[in-house]
């Protein structure tokens, strides 16, 4: 039942094909001005690097942009990336937001892009079972796409050596967690008996989240230390079940929350029409194999420039589980694909995603889903 479940956003500063970063960055603060008003809870910046198409690089010089131009809606990132950065700078940077514009900040924490520790568990399978690829209620689960041959890229190793100092070891990952929050809480001691207090930092009003895209490290952690946590459907939708089971499985109550709190991500292009959708939707999948293939995201492809790629077998094949559960229509016909996730899920909040090239087409895919959510 989607009654009452609120909408996010969230956002990859995507830049289209024939456009720069400058315009990108415009278009995004000028899309949470509109989100903010069309009544979205969230507004979330995406971490990416060394991707021509994506200017969204920094999580927190994105909000503190954006907090100057907005003044209620909620601001997050998602997510800081923690494999190449420390618990330290996480929460001095955060907390200098905060300082001025305080009570508005989500901290979103993820774990890639970094090449730390991995789990010492795999994922649990999930329990609701999924027939013919789907789940109970009907929701597309499609099977796994494996991202080995991404983890064997000598552009994303590149990438890796880029963003850490040399000889740099990444801290584990719920050692980095714990820090972060004692930091934040003003009681970090280090092994040694050291009192270190962050200003600012110390007593920042940030809501921590964590993402995760299993039922691995990051939703165990996430349960355990009773923080609300955010799953992926957009970027790997066959796993978004075991994602929220894991993380309910290991809730344990905290003084943030008594009960679990889950966001559930979506791909989405709304107009007002299906055939209108489907033409501005027709970028994502060149844009999608260009990430899968560790080129790193393109600018994003206008209807044209789409139609004029030559797919291949293997091409398809990189692309078609997230064509498939990309959420694409009319406003009745997405806010019904929503709905079904947010059952499926039993997601506490839903958290959009929609890139078109014209940005004038993505504020109004927005404001068209956020009056039909709204009115439902």
């Amino acid at each position: 039942m989607s009654v009452g479940i609120p909408l996010g956003v969230l956002d990859l500063v995507p830049i289209a094909s024939g456009s720069n970063a400058p315009e990108a960055l415009r278009n995004s603060i000028d899309l949470a001005r509109h989100a903010e008003r069309f009544g979205y809870a969230r507004y979330w910046f995406a971490e990416h690097h060394l991707n021509p198409g994506v200017a969204g690089t920094s999580p927190a010089v994105v909000l503190a942009l954006t907090a100057a131009a907005t003044s209620t809606i909620r601001l997050g990132s998602g997510a800081v990336q923690l494999g190449h950065r420390t618990a330290l700078s996480t929460v001095e940077e955060f907390g200098l937001i905060d300082a001025l514009h305080p009570g508005r900040l989500d901290l979103g924490l993820g774990r890639s892009a970094g090449g730390g520790p991995p789990g010492t568990r795999p994922p649990r399978p999930a329990a609701t079972p999924v027939v013919a690829g789907r789940a109970p209620n009907g929701l597309l689960i499609p099977p796994r796409f494996s991202l080995e041959h991404l983890l064997g890229s000598p552009r994303v190793a590149l990438q890796r050596r880029l963003l850490q100092l040399p000889h740099a070891q990444p801290q584990e990952y719920a050692e980095q967690i714990d820090d972060i929050l004692a930091l934040l809480a003003g009681g970090y001691r280090s092994p040694d008996g050291i009192e270190v207090h962050v200003v600012p930092g110390e007593g920042a009003e940030v809501q921590v989240w964590i993402l995760g895209s299993s039922g691995g490290v990051s939703a165990e952690t996430a349960g355990a230390r009773g923080l609300r946590f955010a799953a992926n459907y957009h970027i790997s939708p066959a796993t978004v079940l075991e994602a929220v089971e894991g993380y309910r499985a290991a809730f344990r109550p905290s003084g943030e929350l008594a009960e679990p709190y889950v966001s559930v991500s979506a791909d989405v292009v709304v107009a007002e029409d299906d055939d209108t959708a489907r033409e501005l939707a027709a970028g994502y999948g060149p844009w999608v194999r260009s990430i899968r293939t560790a080129e790193g995201a393109i600018a994003y492809p206008s209807p044209d420039e789409a139609r004029r790629h030559a797919w291949t077998d293997a091409d398809q094949a990189l692309v078609q589980d997230r064509l498939d559960t990309r959420f694409v229509g009319s406003p009745g016909r997405v806010a019904d694909r929503l709905a079904q996730l947010q059952e499926a899920t039993a997601a506490d909040e839903l958290l959009v995603t929609t890139i078109t090239h014209d940005h004038r087409a993505r504020v109004r895919s927005y404001e068209l889903l956020a009056k039909e959510w709204h009115n439902r």
